[in-house]
């Protein structure tokens, strides 16, 4: 129970205070760019019972409020003053760890001889090992191809280290001088930590520090409750795309956000099962998993910007990912890629959420948090080197109240740009352009964020390229009552020159010096009728060279005079009036309207059901199969209906000889 408010304001700040200093410490001593310069690390304080009491929201990674951090802790049947815990294994930290890069170090903090609290944090190495330089590619189909596994164990014990096993990571990895640096920093925080932790106790007892603990996840609990309470009861739908699963067919994740008083409860039942790829998510069911939740902690903060940053605000909901999906896979499917998923998640709950707060909520941003790794032997002085390049994200989604945000979208905010400076000192590439991607954002009252533009220009022979998580390349972001749908993204060779071609989605790219890659990134989707946002700001977006003045016409029914500078009066108001408004509550685009066509909800609904009674070797096979028939008979004039798809799948197993 809650009992002195002051104190609770006072110990906040403090624990926040504390987090973010730990961040610091990574940032600052951290040794690989997508560490120092991108922020995609994390640190957080933990409960005894492994819930997250404290985490930054200003510096790394802050969306893993909610953290099942309880399967790794209790690995480890003995814990001493000194312990220092690593690992990175998804299949044996019960969900804490999803991907082989993301290393995770926990410390006890103990006093007179209890545990009054954990630290724990992480960072997303630039390899672990694996099939591709950055360990992470879309076509793994197994978590062997992925890197190194390291179930939880003590680098440390009683503040001695061990050797053994801090050499069986750095001999896996390709960067090992690098990981051990980024170790370093993540210990460094861990100890910074543990400082701060004591002097509160010195200040406050350990008694009064323990009971701070508890009631400040349960006055985050009573704040995001409060929120809820004003949520509409009732049942709401939703669901996106990854486009290209195995088969090139689109990997569906589907949602069902009941809200009950103040409770909320999502349902995946209808998401695509696991896939023979590496997008799926092993959360393995964890309630209020921080993979599943981030939308709806983001709605949280958005409308109480005060509310307590820990796991207390996810305390009342509940989940249900069905066991086999990409969302709950079994061991050993690949993982590596699940960003491009969990991003694709934040949609789905954004979108189910908007129903219930259709004023609230903004339309859908670029989708995609591509990050871009090179490995070479530099040809200037004989070093391998492997390192990010950029991540590459796009525009937000544009708000019910103002414009989205050019170049960054909300889902991957705490990601940051590496300066072009940082990228050529490091490594043997030239960025030749990087900026805001015109016409790329979706039109409306309020428009989204425009796209990125990136060409970089390769100068070391024998470059390897890979590009994980690119999405949105077809079905574009979407809009929201009357908005349009932001730009999908592409990927262009030696762009300009004879040989230019489309590349599409990028998993391993062989380069020459010359050759140049060009990345054009998704615009956010608009949100409102793009006929009624003011002309100046069309007129303005047009100046600034992110509309040009035949979208602005298209798109706006905004006409601008010969000199570019002023607008036609005249014109304009004629062609808006001359036009019907759009006041759809999405607007999904032509290629996902297309696939709908044939693929309606019924019919997706209706192969996941039918694949549940196939074994899991399968499943993913049989629904290519599937698919790949349907369409088949539809262009030929036969519509499939749902209650055809059993018996079709039944004879593509009779057709491979299994009993």
């Amino acid at each position: 129970m809650i009992t002195d408010k002051v104190f609770l304001e006072i110990f906040n700040n403090r624990i926040q205070a504390a987090v973010e200093e730990m961040a610091n410490v990574v940032l600052r001593t951290g040794f690989t760019a997508f560490v120092k310069e991108t922020g995609d690390f994390g640190t957080y304080l933990l409960s005894p019972e492994g819930e997250t009491f404290g985490s930054p929201l200003d510096t790394g990674y802050n969306l893993s409020l909610g953290i099942p951090a309880a399967t790794a802790i209790q690995a480890i049947h003995h814990w001493k003053e000194g312990d220092i815990v690593i690992c990175n294994d998804p299949y044996t930290t019960g969900g804490m760890v999803t991907h082989l890069p993301d290393i995770h170090l926990i410390k006890p903090y103990f006093h007179d001889g209890r545990i009054i609290a954990f630290g724990l944090c992480f960072v997303h190495s630039s390899d672990v090992g694996g099939k591709v330089p950055g360990s992470v590619s879309p076509s793994a189909y197994d978590i062997h191809m992925e890197g190194i596994r390291i179930a939880p164990v003590k680098l440390y014990e009683a503040g001695c280290m061990n050797e053994q096993v801090l050499r069986l990571l750095l001999d896996n990895s390709r960067i090992p001088e690098q990981n051990l640096g980024d170790l370093k920093a993540l210990m460094a925080a861990l100890n910074r930590g543990e400082q701060r932790l004591k002097e509160l106790i010195g200040r406050y007892g350990a008694e009064q520090v323990e009971q701070g603990i508890e009631n400040l996840l349960e006055y985050a609990e009573l704040k995001a409750r409060t929120i809820i309470q004003d949520i509409p009861d009732g049942s709401y739908d939703f669901w996106d795309y990854l486009e290209k699963g195995p088969g090139g067919y689109p990997i569906r994740l589907r949602c069902r956000m009941t809200i009950t008083g103040t409770d909320i409860y999502l349902d995946f039942s209808g998401t695509d099962p696991q896939v023979r790829a590496s997008f799926n998510i092993p959360t393995h069911n964890q309630q209020g998993h921080y993979m599943l939740v981030p939308a709806l902690i983001r709605y949280f903060r958005t409308l109480d910007p005060a509310i307590p940053w820990n796991s207390g605000m996810v305390r009342m909901v509940r989940n249900y990912a069905p066991p086999a999906s990409v969302l709950n896979p079994e061991p050993m499917a690949a993982v590596g890629a699940r960003a491009a998923t969990f991003i694709r998640v934040m949609d789905v709950i954004t979108g189910a959420l908007s129903q219930a707060q259709s004023s609230k909520v903004p339309a859908a941003g670029a989708g995609q948090a591509c990050i871009v790794m090179m490995a070479m032997t530099d040809a200037s002085d004989g070093k391998s080197k492997v390192g990010v390049i950029q991540p590459i994200c796009g525009g937000s989604g544009a708000r019910p109240m103002k414009d989205g945000i050019d170049g960054m979208d909300f889902a991957v905010g705490h990601l940051r740009n590496i300066p072009a400076e940082t990228v050529e000192a490091e490594m043997p590439v030239l960025i030749e352009r990087y900026g805001l991607r015109a016409d790329s954002a979706g039109a409306g009252k309020f428009r989204g964020g425009s796209g990125i533009d990136l060409r970089v220009r390769i100068l070391s022979p024998d470059t390897v390229m890979t590009a994980r998580n690119m999405e949105r390349m077809e079905f574009q972001p979407w809009g929201r009552l009357g908005g349009g749908v932001g730009k999908h993204g592409e990927a262009i060779f030696n762009e300009g020159r004879p040989d230019e071609r489309n590349l599409g989605r990028i998993d391993e790219l062989l380069l020459q010096p010359g050759d140049t890659v060009t990345f054009l990134s998704q615009g956010g989707g608009g949100y409102g009728d793009p006929y009624e946002r003011d002309p100046a700001f069309v007129r303005n977006d047009v100046q600034k060279g992110l509309l040009s003045e035949d979208q602005a016409r298209e798109q706006y029914g905004v006409v601008l005079n010969s000199n570019g500078k002023t607008i036609d009066e005249a014109s304009t108001k004629l062609l808006r009036n001359g036009r019907s408004k759009n006041g759809e509550a999405f607007s999904f685009g032509e290629a996902r309207t297309a696939f709908e066509t044939v693929w309606t909800d019924k019919m997706q609904l209706a192969v996941n059901a039918a694949l549940s009674s196939y074994p899991l070797a399968l499943r993913d096979y049989l629904k290519r199969q599937t698919m790949a028939e349907a369409e088949s008979r539809v262009a030929a004039g036969h519509p499939v209906s749902a209650s055809a798809v059993p018996e079709i799948m039944e004879e593509l197993r009779r057709g491979i000889g299994l009993r």
